[in-house]
């Protein structure tokens, strides 16, 4: 009795499963490596805003401390947004008919503030508190990297689960002084790891891994 399929079917069959356990592995394995790319995260990429602000001048030129500008860090769960009446408490006097301002102008007159730009945008189903990491002994490069030297702002961490964990786990090694929080220069004199151990039994820094210090 003759063959009902051809020799080289068995051959084929046995490609067409691989194909197909193939593809469904791939379904699954690519999304998961797609949002942990540099790319998807936008690390590293200078995020236009309406007002061509330059975070090199303003802290190193005129010597300006993070906290004027984003003055709720330490007590808020935001940072906070300079307001347009900030802006111009210097650049009604300074560069005040500068072009490069008009929208800045522009907002202060009409009262609308200024459509800012998110660099560093956390996840809606993450809580994050800027205040107690601030107060903590956190400082501001450890997660938004040397400001001062950025033209133009751009996220410089991946903002992960497992980068924050990291802290998390070992928060010793990123703890400073209160009074160097904002200096991005900054280096621990001496034993960095028995600096960091010093701080956090100073400021009673937790190993927080539990679900809910993040996901409330």
């Amino acid at each position: 009795m003759g063959r009902a399929l051809p020799p080289w079917s068995n051959t084929a069959i046995r490609i067409t499963l691989v194909a197909i356990g193939l593809g469904v592995l791939a379904t699954a394995v690519t999304p998961m490596v797609f949002v942990r790319t540099d790319w998807r995260r936008h690390e590293f990429e200078p995020v236009d805003q309406p007002v061509e602000f330059d975070h090199r001048h303003h802290t190193q030129d005129d010597g300006i401390d993070c906290r004027y500008c984003h003055n709720t860090v330490d007590r808020s769960a935001s940072a906070g947004i300079p307001s347009t009446d900030k802006c111009m408490g210097c650049h009604s006097q300074i560069w005040s008919q500068s072009p490069l301002l008009e929208p800045v102008r522009r907002s202060y007159f009409s009262g609308m503030p200024i459509p800012w730009n998110r660099v560093n945008d956390m996840p809606d189903f993450v809580y994050f508190n800027h205040a107690i990491h601030v107060n903590k002994g956190v400082g501001c490069v450890s997660c938004h990297g040397r400001v001062d030297r950025m033209a133009r702002v751009y996220q410089v961490e991946s903002l992960t689960m497992s980068w924050c964990l990291g802290c998390h786990r070992a928060p010793e090694a990123h703890l400073r002084p209160l009074s160097a929080i904002t200096d991005m220069r900054w280096q621990p004199d001496g034993d960095p790891e028995r600096l960091g151990r010093e701080i956090a039994a100073a400021l009673g820094v937790q190993r927080l891994t539990h679900c809910s210090a993040c996901h409330r």
